[in-house]
């Protein structure tokens, strides 16, 4: 009884099943109106750029896309205009290194929107001081000028590095990453470091000199700790470049020789001298650092601020018309030309922090050698701002020095910008003379130097999809996740092509995070403008667009 009522069950349901199918006609699919989009637009956001899993799924309806104008956007001018934010010392950032993290925060947002409104275009951060770190490392202890105690983590579950590189490109900035390779310590005193700082647990590397300790630039294992340090910043940070200062071996103290005796006899070479033997050390830093900084990103740049006098010509005649008491060469062991010469480095900016006409080291005098000793490395010449109504030489009591020297750098040929040690010396002091240096000098934004890779990349240009905005926002869909080496988009509005290129700037930055769509402030305009710019700085594609109407509120 069960099988017979089972059994006329599927009788019944078979025949429903090929009626139904006699019963269907066939569907013709149905073209697209023009002017729909593939996609849910997705609803407008302050938050940051959305990746491809986050977004609505598309349709199966095909997306049009805007049509650029052949109109021609003018090229953007170039220069690097940088700051240094010094954190030894809690010389500028942050200002005490007990405040909670929040106000720490709210103190460096200020900082760069100070230097964004002056249109600078790169900070210069430093995220090691003496063996320690701005940001959570296996390789050296939490600043205690970001916490108030070495070794200690800040109170917040955020990385304080990921969110300072964030607050910078959402500005439009670079984020260079200023290090110092070799000082262990700021001073003798070695009760209050961690227990994970180097001197600690690698006694044997460090050396006593002057009132610190340094890393024997000598040991293998100290070369290879400090491309470690590097290595870990790189893989681990979307930064813009790698920076190291003027402390390579330190300066001469007064009758002390620094005490790397034992370490020259056992790897000198036969017949090398102990300062050529040194330059070699310091050589083979730079070159292992940019063999490391390249193979993991190519596009992460590396550059050296060094002091500002390679060589005095009473040394050699190749050197500069100076007196300077240290040089770089001769003092330091940095041998910068060479780094420049074998293209080790991608930008140099010697510190000048001189007056024009300085007796002993004269700025007009060390920029024309610099521009004339650059080898095609980018050089920016660095200035010293701090000095401004704070040193005996009488030069800097007159306001217009800065100006003067940013605008003679600039006739120079192989000059292309200029970074100021330090921010607060414009941001806290001399606000009237920052003032000038906006009005006079740095009164449009403008892009920094780009470079060229070594090995050339085909990038595929985004194509826009939708432009949608409201009074809040204007968001910019693309029809794909963005080519990985676009780095960000300068997004500007207008109604006057004419003028659509002094309109405000916006920046949205992507990082290579493959995103779908842009959020700029809401630019309720007839035109729009989008430059595409790659990991290397270079304008990869320039687009302008009218905006459709029905895409605006």
């Amino acid at each position: 009884m069960r099988f017979q009522f089972q059994f006329s069950i599927w009788i019944i349901c078979s025949v429903l099943f090929f009626a139904s199918c006699k019963s269907q006609k066939p569907v013709t699919p149905q073209k697209p109106t023009p002017q729909q989009p593939t996609t849910t637009p997705t609803p407008p956001s302050t938050s940051a750029p959305k990746t491809a899993e986050t977004l609505p799924p598309k349709t199966n309806q095909p997306a049009i896309a805007l049509k650029p104008l052949s109109y021609q956007m003018p090229d953007i001018p170039r220069e690097f205009r940088g700051v240094w934010i010094a954190t030894v010392a809690n010389i500028d950032w942050p200002l005490s290194a007990t405040d909670p993290w929040e106000k720490q925060k709210l103190e460096f947002t200020r900082l760069l929107d100070y230097y964004k409104k002056n249109n600078f275009n790169a900070v210069i951060v430093q995220v090691r001081t003496a063996g320690d770190a701005f940001y959570p490392s296996n390789l050296a202890p939490w600043s205690k000028y970001l916490t108030g105690k070495q070794g200690r983590a800040p109170a917040t579950s955020e990385n304080p590095l990921t969110w300072m590189i964030k607050e910078t490109h959402d500005r439009g900035l670079e984020f260079h990453a200023w290090l110092n390779p070799y000082r262990a310590t700021m001073t003798l005193e070695t009760s209050e470091l961690s227990p994970e700082h180097d001197y600690n647990k690698h006694r044997n590397w460090m050396l006593k000199y002057g009132s610190k300790w340094y890393y024997d630039p000598a040991l293998p294992e100290v070369k290879a700790h400090l491309l470690a340090v590097i290595s870990e910043i790189v893989d681990n940070y979307d930064i813009d470049a790698i920076h190291f200062d003027d402390y390579f071996y330190p300066y001469r103290e007064p009758k002390l020789e620094f005490p790397d005796k034992a370490s020259y006899d056992r790897y000198k070479k036969p017949g090398q001298s102990r300062d050529d033997w040194r330059r070699q050390n310091v050589n083979d830093l730079i070159f292992a650092l940019n063999q490391t900084i390249k193979t993991r990103k190519p596009w992460v740049q590396f550059g050296i601020s060094p002091f500002g006098v390679w060589r005095n010509q009473s040394k050699d005649p190749k050197g500069s018309p100076t007196q300077a008491g240290q040089t770089n060469y001769d003092d330091l062991f940095a041998d910068v030309l060479l780094w420049m010469k074998n293209d080790w480095i991608d930008y140099l900016v010697p510190q000048l922090y001189w007056s024009m006409e300085h007796r002993l080291a004269s700025y007009r005098k060390l920029a024309d050698w610099w521009s004339n000793n650059s080898y095609g490395t980018n050089v920016y010449i660095g200035n010293g701002p701090y000095k401004i109504r704070d040193d005996s030489d009488a030069a800097w009591k007159n306001p217009a020095e800065l100006n003067t020297q940013i605008n003679y750098a600039r006739t120079l040929p192989q000059i292309h910008g200029n970074a100021f040690f330090s921010a607060k010396s414009l941001y806290v002091k001399n606000n009237d003379i920052a003032d000038l240096l906006r009005k006079e000098v740095y009164n449009e934004p403008t892009l920094p130097p780009s470079f060229e890779p070594k090995t050339p990349a085909v990038i595929e240009i985004p194509v826009v999809f939708d432009v949608k905005t409201n009074a809040q926002n204007t968001q910019i869909s693309l029809e794909k996740p963005v080519d990985p080496a676009i780095r960000y988009a300068m997004v500007q509005g207008g109604n006057d092509l004419t003028t659509l290129q002094d309109q405000t700037i916006h920046t949205a930055w992507v990082g290579g995070s493959r995103v779908r769509y842009l959020e700029v402030p809401s630019l309720n305009t007839d035109y729009l403008a989008i430059r595409w710019i790659d990991h290397y700085g270079r304008i990869v594609q320039t687009q302008v667009f009218q905006t459709p109407k029905t895409t605006r509120p």
